[in-house]
């Protein structure tokens, strides 16, 4: 039997709270979804994220020794955010109380510090204010909680499926530790599975159903590391099974318990940034498949498919430059392509010219002559143009010497005349280095030959 404490809690005398749950979780009866009977009461029964809870690790080390600081816990859905926060307050013996940024607002943020205080003075008990998705907090909101985290009124906890340094203001960010948990690994998720059909108590044990191998894999792989995506979808196919014959559970009842399998993405969030990331590395690594994957994953996902065409232009001045000219002609193409063809035939032009990109030949030799030239002009934004390069269409500029001694680079030797174009205190810097790959080996030869001939030592070829 484990020592460790479960979430039925004790009441403010000491005693213990009949039904009543410190996690402040609805009570999980017959009647509650699989996913709500079945979560975890112990650490013992917590499967998943062993780099957190497993020895010696640091919520594990949180959770026995009782000290509670305020946290956030960034995971994906399904990962254990909220069990692990209900664990932290029971093993604290205090009230957890929990908060949703989806539908309370300030007004309940002051009446659970007033219960807070309340609670403290009369019982001594903490209060642990967990607040579910608090991406969703707007900065007011937000600030509106600093005072109360910062004297210790109240333990927060935040859960939130987006990343914190986006998410979350630097005030409260600075006075809270941040945890970051994992997707479930498959087998992890098939762990989870298995003992609800074991769990005579909470789980389908009672039914005697099993399940066949094949299709317990695919809920622990469809289910995307979301352990609540997975017991919904095991009760689904066992009510399925129970309506029918009784049989065990098989592929076809799980295919239809699950439906379509969303990806997770946020158009606005990290994960959006990830995936633009790795489509971009991917073509920048010349990797067609690669690039194709993301590129398929973001389109899967509801992704804006001009958003992709209009960084399918950037990658080609960025990472191919003149190592290819082509390459931007071929993103303008694809993306004219599908304004023409829509969605999903226009789909393929975006992706022809993702792999077009990822094997085309890299230059990023116009990116870094831009930033650099940029650098410079910045540092000289008062550097006074040539006076033999500027226009001159009054008489009075051309007495101050405007154009004087300008040379018609068409009617020199070669088209190359021997004058400089640049501003005296960046005369003789070179910022354009063209590479030996593709075209741009041959943009090098030329460049070579215009400077030697501006110099004056050899014709232009």
């Amino acid at each position: 039997m484990s020592d460790e404490p479960s979430l039925f809690g004790t009441d403010d005398a000491g005693g213990p709270g009949p039904g009543s749950r410190t996690d402040g979780l609805p009570p999980a009866g017959r009647d509650a979804p699989l996913a709500a009977r079945m979560r975890p009461r112990t650490l013992d029964e917590f499967v998943g994220q062993t780099d957190l809870v497993g020895d010696g690790q640091p919520l594990r080390e949180l959770i026995e020794t009782g000290r509670v600081p305020s946290l956030i816990l960034w995971g994906p859905p399904g990962a254990g955010k909220t069990t692990l926060a209900g664990l932290l307050a029971t093993r604290v013996e205090a009230a957890f109380v929990p908060f949703s940024a989806v539908t309370d607002g300030i007004p309940r943020v002051r009446e659970i510090l007033e219960e807070a205080r309340a609670r403290k003075g009369a019982t001594g008990r903490g209060t642990v204010l967990f607040v579910d998705e608090i991406h969703r907090f707007n900065r007011a909101q937000q600030d509106a909680l600093l005072p109360h985290v910062e004297r210790g009124a109240v333990t927060l906890i935040g859960a939130t499926t987006e990343n914190p340094s986006f998410e979350v203001v630097g005030p409260l960010l600075s006075r809270t530790r941040v945890l970051v948990l994992a997707a479930l690994a498959p087998d992890e998720i098939a762990e989870i599975c298995r003992r609800a059909l074991r769990d005579e108590e909470r789980g389908l044990g009672a039914l005697g159903i099993v399940i066949e191998p094949d299709a317990l894999e695919r809920i622990a792989v469809e289910s995307d590391g979301d352990a609540r995506r997975a017991l919904n979808a095991l009760e689904t196919a066992a009510d399925l099974t129970s309506a029918e014959t009784g049989e065990a559970i098989g592929l076809r009842h799980v295919e239809a318990a699950l439906q379509k399998r969303f990806a997770r993405y946020d158009k606005s969030g990290e994960e959006h940034f990830n995936l633009i990331s790795a489509l971009h590395k991917s073509i920048r690594g010349s990797d067609p498949d690669a690039a194709l994957y993301w590129l398929a994953r973001m389109l899967d996902a509801g992704e804006d498919p001009m958003y992709l065409a209009r960084r399918l232009v950037r990658m080609a001045t960025e990472d191919v430059g003149l190592a290819d000219p082509r390459a931007l002609e071929r993103t303008l193409a694809a993306r004219d392509a599908y304004h023409f063809l829509g969605s999903p035939e226009g789909e393929l032009a975006l992706a022809q010219a993702a792999i077009y990109l990822a094997l085309a030949p890299k230059s990023n030799a116009t990116y870094r002559a831009y930033a650099e030239a940029l650098g410079r002009a910045r540092e000289t934004p008062a550097a006074p143009v040539p006076l033999h390069i500027r226009n001159a269409p009054t008489r009075l500029m051309k007495d101050l010497g405007y154009g004087a001694g300008y040379r018609y680079d068409h009617d020199e030797r070669d088209g190359v005349a021997s004058q400089s174009y640049l501003p005296d205190d960046v005369e003789t810097e070179i910022w354009y280095a063209p590479t030996e790959r593709g075209w741009e080996a041959e943009a090098r030869r030329r460049l070579e030959a215009i400077r030697a001939a501006r110099a004056g030592s050899e014709r232009l070829d």
